[in-house]
């Protein structure tokens, strides 16, 4: 048995938290509902240990309070709730106080006759204009509920192939920072303590140690402007991508890389179809569901090319052709798109190909971790183990000379 924390509405409209043991989250969510409670939120109890930190969030914490958001709406709209009572809970259930007072002001716009749409549209840092144009299509279809339940699949699945390709890297990321510091601190403190005795013996040192310790020099009195030097050169590379010049560059770069090259655009892909996905299944237009698309992909290079695609399907040459043109897309999303234009199931093609798309990133992501793991193993263990070598050259010097 688990003890689970979840989030209800109880018969008065009021939010109920607390905790419930069970076998599952369903088993849970089953007994709140036996208590007449509509469960909005349930998952395992979070326990925190004295020792603890949370590292930043920067845009990771939006787009999860996003995510929460949009399943409690969900679970609120089916059970019947009005759309302002629903925002009202929503507040309750909300913990984060900047997020809270986004939603009282969205509550605050629609009490005063604006779209739900409207309020969203008003804070585009939280909303994205494919959430804003998704709920503003539904409002005008009179489906919210089935729109927020799609909406709150499309940041789910966005999430979890996010986090997925974020978690394989921080294990690569990690021995980069963990040998170079290493190396650091031997080439800083430990290096200087050899040179020290040789110097005291009046000893010729070993010509691996003698580089050695020329090298520690080199860093203990050029380091901090190497580190200045590569601190301004980062400073002045991420200014440059943040141009429209030089993010095409920098997307279109990372495309080449191979293996990475290949998860990115896998990984464009499954946001793109995705996206079009969710969208054409709300009756959005599809030359405007192509230009929100374009707007929420990361790599500009891909997304450049779909004004083109636009142009395509507006001329009646349908969406597969335009596709196949851009040469940017695999070659399989332009088939399974011929096939959903035939059928006139080009929603579910979309989300089939997402599927797809999501899958093959996942193996591309392990392909490349499973290269570039080694490298990085490799290359630190040759230069760490060249500066050991060159210490254990010295100390056995010095033993022969002591005996």
């Amino acid at each position: 048995m688990t003890t689970f924390h979840f989030k209800a509405v109880a018969a008065d409209g009021k939010a109920r938290t607390g905790t419930l043991t069970g076998e599952s989250e369903k088993a849970v969510a089953r007994e709140l509902a036996r208590q007449g409670l509509t469960p909005v939120y349930v998952g395992a109890e979070q326990k925190s240990s004295g020792l603890s930190f949370e590292l930043p969030k920067f845009g990771g914490g939006r787009r999860k309070d996003i995510l929460f958001f949009t399943q409690e709406m969900t679970t609120l709209l089916n059970s019947g709730i009005p759309l302002d009572r629903a925002l009202g809970i929503a507040i309750e259930l909300t913990e984060k106080k900047q997020f809270q007072d986004i939603l009282s002001d969205v509550l605050r716009m629609v009490k005063g006759g604006k779209t739900l749409a409207d309020g969203f549209a008003a804070h585009p840092v939280y909303f994205s204009e494919l959430y804003i144009n998704m709920v503003r299509a539904g409002e005008a279809s009179g489906s919210l509920a089935p729109v927020f339940e799609r909406l709150a699949e499309f940041e789910k699945t966005r999430d979890e192939l996010r986090g997925y390709i974020t978690s394989s890297m921080v294990y690569p990321a990690l021995l980069c920072v963990v040998g170079l510091g290493s190396m650091l601190i031997l080439m800083y403190f430990v290096v200087p303590k050899f040179a020290q005795i040789f110097n005291d013996a009046r000893m010729k040192m070993p010509l691996p140690t003698y580089l050695l310790v020329e090298t520690s020099n080199i860093v203990r009195t050029y380091g901090i402007f190497v580190i200045i030097a590569i601190g301004a050169a980062v400073v002045a590379f991420q200014t440059y991508i943040r141009t429209v010049e030089g993010r095409l560059w920098w997307d279109t770069f990372r495309l080449k890389i191979p293996l990475l090259g290949i998860a990115l655009r896998k990984a464009e892909t499954a946001r793109f179809a995705r996206a079009m996905g969710t969208l054409v299944a709300n009756s959005v237009p599809l030359v405007q569901s192509l230009g929100i698309a374009a707007k929420i992909l990361n790599n500009q290079r891909i997304a450049g090319t779909l004004a083109a695609v636009q142009q395509g399907v507006k001329r009646g040459e349908g969406l597969a052709g335009p596709i196949r043109k851009t040469g940017e897309f695999p070659p399989l999303a332009a088939h399974l798109l011929t096939v959903g234009e035939e059928t006139g199931k080009l929603d579910a093609m979309f989300h089939r190909m997402a599927d797809i798309y999501e899958s093959e990133t996942r193996e591309a992501i392990k392909k490349f971790t499973a290269l570039f793991e080694p490298a990085i193993i490799l290359i630190m263990g040759i230069l760490i183990g060249t500066l050991i070598l060159s210490m254990l050259l010295a100390i056995s010097s010095l033993n022969e000379v002591a005996m």
